[in-house]
């Protein structure tokens, strides 16, 4: 006789549809993984690189499940006032369709992880491409008007203020060094600041000359 209480409960989770809790309960640990997104990210990030001493849904999926199951046992009829939930899982039915929906949260979680690093990649790719094009575009100033950034050229040094001299395999980096080296240069001998102007005689090319009033 006291079997059969028990036969009827085991016939109730072997329906094709399984336990009439499950879907309710699916739907409720989906909802409460996805508002708690927040909450993920964040023990994600508090955990360390890619949560790599965690195991595989550990970060929120077991407390989602928890949580649900003491509300879903308050509200429906048939589930109030039964075992907790960890002690449910020596029914194997039940045992197989808590394993399904925590399966189904985990990959729920690990998508939600693995969109926030692609995000961060992103971000991490901008930023990066960001300083490479700080770096290709570290402009030389004229030395001549010293508002405008010098056009260089391999065969070619020109500014709008009209600065225009004929070079040989010249870069930026090496008009640069150039420049630098030989303000350095005199900055060891006169403390006053040189000038630069473009001269040309009547059979060369224009030049440009580093003079000091001083």
């Amino acid at each position: 006789a006291m079997e059969a209480p028990v036969q009827r409960h085991r016939a109730r989770y072997k329906s094709p549809g399984g336990p009439p809790w499950r879907d309710t309960y699916r739907r409720r640990c989906m909802e409460r993984l996805r508002s708690s997104r927040a909450k993920l990210l964040d023990r994600y990030r508090r955990a360390g690189d890619g949560a790599c001493g965690a195991a595989p849904g550990a970060l929120l999926v077991q407390e989602v499940m928890e949580q649900e199951w003491q509300e879903l046992r308050d509200r429906l009829p048939g589930i109030h006032g039964e075992q907790p939930m960890e002690q449910m899982l020596e029914d194997p039915d039940e045992l197989a369709v808590l394993e399904e929906i925590q399966q189904e949260l985990i990959l729920q979680e690990q998508s939600v992880i693995e969109e926030y690093e692609r995000s961060l990649r992103f971000d991490e790719e901008c930023l990066n491409a960001m300083l490479d094009s700080l770096d290709a575009t570290d402009r030389v100033i004229c030395p001549v008007c010293r508002k405008n950034n010098l056009t260089v050229k391999a065969h070619l040094v020109c500014c709008q203020c009209g600065l225009y001299i004929s070079t040989q395999d010249m870069t930026e980096g090496k008009l640069r060094s150039l420049l630098e080296s030989t303000l350095t240069e005199h900055s060891q001998r006169c403390l006053h600041s040189p000038e630069f102007t473009v001269t040309s005689g009547m059979e060369e090319e224009a030049s440009l000359l580093m003079s000091c009033p001083v």
